[in-house]
């Protein structure tokens, strides 16, 4: 397929305004969480129930994925922000624009937590606990930042692995070259 866009700033566009998208769905229903969810200081904190097990819940995680590593925020932000680099550079070498929309999403997920852990910081940086909300009570409480990193993750190893590699010749020019010869 070529170049996903024609033109680098299309690439471009194309990848933030996918993150911002995600990130922005992200903060937005934390936010609506926090607001609507949190325990007040006196309080329990509020239960939402939508459709069979969903529900929504208030929780913080100060680590990672099933709440391993508790207290472990600023070395998980680190991380973050290195795996967001090198999807970034990946970004650059993405031949499809389906790669490029679901790197997209998982950089906006990842970004998405790693600004929980930064503005909610109380013990230094990047010490934040991550506002996580939907409980669908047979798997860990998470958020849309979770969903976003683990479905785009898998969805990305999945579409990455069927394109071919940069040079090797699409289904087009190769079958071209063999009319040719």
């Amino acid at each position: 397929m070529g170049d996903p866009s024609g033109t680098v700033p299309h690439r471009w566009l194309i990848l933030v305004g996918t993150v911002f998208a995600v990130l922005a769905l992200d903060q937005l229903t934390k936010w609506w969480a926090v607001r609507e969810l949190a325990p007040p200081p006196d309080g329990a904190g509020r239960i939402v129930d939508v459709i069979g097990s969903l529900r929504f819940r208030y929780a913080e995680n100060t680590g990672m994925a099933f709440s391993r590593g508790a207290e472990s925020g600023r070395w998980i932000g680190l991380v973050v922000c290195v795996v967001i680099v090198v999807l970034v550079v990946l970004a650059v070498r993405a031949r499809s624009v389906a790669v490029l929309v679901l790197l997209g999403v998982v950089i906006g997920g990842a970004t998405g937590n790693l600004v929980d852990r930064a503005l909610r910081a109380e013990n230094g940086w990047l010490s934040g606990a991550v506002v996580d909300f939907v409980d669908v009570q047979w798997w860990p409480v998470f958020n849309v930042a979770d969903a976003a990193v683990v479905v785009g993750g898998i969805l990305l190893v999945l579409v990455a692995t069927r394109e071919p590699a940069r040079g090797d010749p699409t289904p087009e020019t190769d079958s071209a070259s063999q009319a040719e010869g």
